[in-house]
Formats: C-alpha cells, sequence, structure tokens
C-alpha cells in the first residue's frame, strides 16, 4: 500500500461555518480534511471538501485529492471568485462500501458583482483506500 500524503494544507485560517453547507464549524468539518487529520467517508464528503477549498483558498488540499492519473501539475485558484453556495442535486455510490461513485452539483459564485454557476457531475474512485477526485461527467 503506497503512503497517504497527510500534511497539513497550507491554506488561509478560517473561522465560522464551513463552506461546503452541512452547517458546521469549519475547524469541525472540511477543516479537518484540510488540515490531513482525517479521509473523507464518502465521495460526497470529498466533493463538499473540495467545494470548501475552493471557498477558502487552499489549492494544495485540491491538488492532494486529485486522482494521481489526472491530477495537473498545479493549480491556480482566480482570486476574484467567492464561492457563495453549494447545492447536492444527486448522488450515485460513492458510499462507505463502494469503490466509486457520482456527485453532482450546482456551486453558485460571484466574480465582481456578477453572479455565476457551475454545475458539475463529478466522479470518484478510491486510490490506496481513499476517495480522491477523478474527473467531470459532462456530457
Amino acid at each position: 500500500m503506497a503512503k497517504r500524503d497527510r500534511r497539513p494544507a497550507s491554506g488561509p485560517e478560517v473561522t465560522g461555518t464551513c463552506p461546503c453547507g452541512q452547517g458546521l464549524p469549519y475547524a469541525d468539518c472540511c477543516g479537518r480534511l484540510h488540515r490531513g487529520e482525517a479521509d473523507a467517508p464518502t465521495a460526497e464528503a470529498l466533493m463538499r471538501s473540495r467545494y470548501a477549498a475552493f471557498a477558502v483558498g487552499d489549492p494544495d488540499y485540491l491538488l492532494r485529492s486529485w486522482h494521481s492519473g489526472t491530477r495537473p501539475p498545479r493549480l491556480h485558484l482566480d482570486p476574484t471568485q467567492r464561492w457563495t453556495g453549494l447545492e447536492v442535486l444527486d448522488t450515485d455510490g460513492g458510499g462507505l462500501f463502494d469503490s466509486t461513485g457520482t456527485v453532482e452539483f450546482r456551486a453558485h459564485y460571484r466574480e465582481g458583482h456578477d453572479p455565476g454557476t457551475v454545475t458539475e457531475r463529478s466522479r470518484f474512485v478510491r486510490e490506496d483506500g481513499r476517495w480522491v477526485y477523478l474527473d467531470d461527467d459532462l456530457g
């Protein structure tokens, strides 16, 4: 079994409610995953933690939670984009005993005064026993 990369994220300190929409404090929710203290138990939990990483500006976590075969060498987040909400539309698989799963979601953002949305059907797989983002299945 390959060694897991559990280095703490170098992202910003975040206080308040987690951006993932679960209603928990960030430190006790996705913050634990971002810091490498826990792995996401389901594909949906990983997707929510990745959304939260976009919202708090943590590209290191996004790269660590990306499948090794599809992960880009680096990731630059647009500092003008503010992520404002997440809706989970559908899930298929991705549970505690699954090896694959998909999560369809709609993410809301603002760029300046202009609102926008991204709708995606993300595919997740287990790599070295933990959930990772594989790619999107847009069509």
